[in-house]
């Protein structure tokens, strides 16, 4: 699935969007995000965290220097960020939180994550070029992210640009 979102405000109302899915379907465990510095990343998950109940008290901000952000939401979410990690391994945080399975994971740059380490089922948010705004494929992997990745609604896409069959995941797990 590819979405286009023209500006800021279409990628807010993408976070937005996702969290009601995330509340009227189920739980997904982890949301993986891919992108170039600038494209958005950070902007959808802050208005995903502050559609959550109890987003109102997140601070969300990029966690570069922490790897990681907690914020006070139900479910639980936990926000990584993983390019100042590039080649490095993952902190032991990340296994507990993903072998706990209450907490929704929220990672950044997650192309740096060895496909080895990715959770059994993820959503995944890959910005690629565009000539105007955004252009964000979304995939999925296992029955709750297909869930949720179906349960958003598509915003109109640029004349020119077709939706993906949703198969072509790229550089992701199988």
């Amino acid at each position: 699935m590819r979405l286009h979102l023209k500006d800021n405000e279409s990628t807010e109302t993408l976070g937005r969007t996702i969290a009601t899915a995330i509340q009227r379907t189920g739980m997904v465990r982890a949301i993986m995000f891919q992108g170039p510095l600038g494209s958005g990343k950070t902007t959808l998950i802050r208005a995903l965290v502050e559609s959550l109940p109890g987003g109102e008290l997140a601070e969300v901000s990029s966690p570069s220097f922490n790897v990681y952000n907690v914020y006070p939401t139900v479910p639980p979410t936990v926000h990584y960020d993983l390019y100042r990690l590039e080649g490095a391994g993952m902190d032991e945080s990340y296994y507990e939180f993903l072998d706990e399975g209450r907490s929704l994971l929220l990672v950044e740059w997650a192309e740096f994550l060895p496909s080895g380490e990715w959770p059994d089922e993820w959503l995944l948010f890959r910005w690629v070029p565009c000539d105007e705004g955004r252009l964000v494929e979304i995939a999925a992997h296992g029955p709750e992210a297909t869930c949720i990745r179906n349960a958003l609604t598509l915003p109109a896409r640029p004349s020119g640009q077709r939706e993906s069959d949703g198969k072509d995941n790229g550089n992701v797990p199988d």
